[in-house]
């Protein structure tokens, strides 16, 4: 199945393959959308369970990276085509101060672009300064942060801390995620949501954005 060969191509960094094999898989008719779950989406949850077994090394996962970004960049046209317009929702994204990797951070924003919400996506590397301005001008319903390397961890709590002392936690919900990360961690932090997949967090939006935004109107934010 086709499937399978991105997710083996992209288990051993083969950009070129990749990009020729999803390019067959629209050819062959096959949804974007499956191709972006069960093909990319899948591979890179592979990559990240030998990440975190440590049976990879980082460079090893920066070639998988790079055949995933190389496969969502002949996607991305076919997913936004498919947006639905009127959905409500407004999502910042970022990955922490520290951290140059983004290939989670994209298969969320891709995954949630799918599905119509705005998304506003800060990059890479993102300061805390950056990341509390962005809620002061946007006035998110949910921000999202990423980290890849445990180093830039405790970005995350400065973010939640910084924003607490300012006021400007009401109204905003904090979701954390990335191969280190998990669910004590994101509760010790002050998080509001972990997220371990991007499919995890398209399932969340579906059944929980409107009321999210529902309350955030109720208490005037």
């Amino acid at each position: 199945m086709i499937y399978e060969e991105i997710i083996k191509s992209i288990d051993e960094g083969e950009a070129d393959r990749v990009v020729e094999l999803s390019k067959n898989a629209l050819m062959q008719g096959y949804p974007p959308i499956q191709v972006l779950q069960k093909g990319l989406m899948a591979g890179m949850d592979k990559v990240a369970e030998k990440f975190r077994d440590q049976r990879v090394m980082v460079p090893e996962v920066l070639m998988s990276a790079r055949a995933i970004h190389a496969g969502l960049l002949v996607l991305a046209p076919y997913l936004k085509s498919k947006r639905i317009n009127n959905r409500k929702g407004v999502i910042v994204i970022g990955t922490v101060a520290g951290d140059l990797h983004d290939i989670g951070k994209n298969l969320v924003k891709m995954m949630v672009m799918s599905t119509g919400v705005k998304i506003i996506d800060l990059g890479i590397n993102v300061s805390t300064r950056k990341f509390i301005n962005a809620v002061q001008k946007e006035k998110p319903d949910i921000l999202m942060m990423a980290s890849l390397l445990t180093t830039t961890m405790p970005a995350m709590k400065v973010v939640i801390e910084e924003l607490n002392e300012g006021g400007l936690r009401q109204g905003v919900k904090i979701a954390v995620g990335g191969a280190p990360v998990d669910e004590p961690f994101a509760k010790e932090i002050g998080a509001d949501y972990y997220f371990e997949s991007a499919k995890d967090v398209t399932d969340f939006l579906e059944k929980n954005l409107e009321k999210i935004i529902n309350r955030k109107g109720r208490v005037g934010v």
